[in-house]
């Protein structure tokens, strides 16, 4: 059976709702938001947070704790959206149809798709330490240092390096 055009494909998303950031980084979901995202399997979601005039989308993982459903909300988001201690701002989930739970820069796709041994290598790894790399090379500003560092991490893996933090150093 041939899988369906995308278009067809119906996507799993929440109704818009409003939250405050609870604690330092973290958001509590509502269990009649989140429930339905776990029950299909769905703990990684992608996120749309809205306040005032400004937007960003960005990959979470939805967890238990204490009894309630969270995910983390960086200061670094918090200071995109603008946002103060006890503002309410709005969320909308979405499921996450990515590959890897979070967005792959090129630079490091294109080196991955380039090396062959070391994308299988890079597919043998955890998701969670798949996604740790994918972070760290997506912290980097620059173009040309992303392609650096995506080729040290190739060439690392291939060697039999596994500590992310001698992943991305120079050998």
């Amino acid at each position: 059976m041939l899988p369906l055009p995308r278009e067809f494909v119906t996507i799993m998303t929440s109704p818009t709702f409003e939250v405050a950031v609870h604690g330092m980084h973290s958001i509590v979901i509502p269990d009649t938001i989140a429930e339905p995202f776990i029950a299909q399997g769905h703990s990684r979601v992608k996120v749309r947070a809205t306040f005032r005039d400004k937007s960003i989308e960005f990959h979470a993982a939805l967890k238990k704790y204490l009894g309630q459903y969270t995910m983390m909300f960086s200061k670094n988001k918090q200071r995109e959206l603008e946002l103060f201690p006890n503002d309410y701002f709005t969320l909308k989930l979405f499921e996450d149809t990515s590959k890897y739970g979070v967005a792959v820069p090129e630079e490091l796709e294109a080196v991955l798709l380039s090396d062959y041994d070391a994308y299988q290598i890079f597919e043998s790894l955890t998701k969670g330490k798949q996604r740790g790399l994918i972070y760290a090379i997506t912290r980097i500003k620059k173009s040309q240092t992303r392609i650096d560092k995506s080729l040290i991490l190739c060439e690392n893996l291939k060697r039999g390096i596994r500590d992310a933090r001698e992943l991305l150093k120079p050998f």
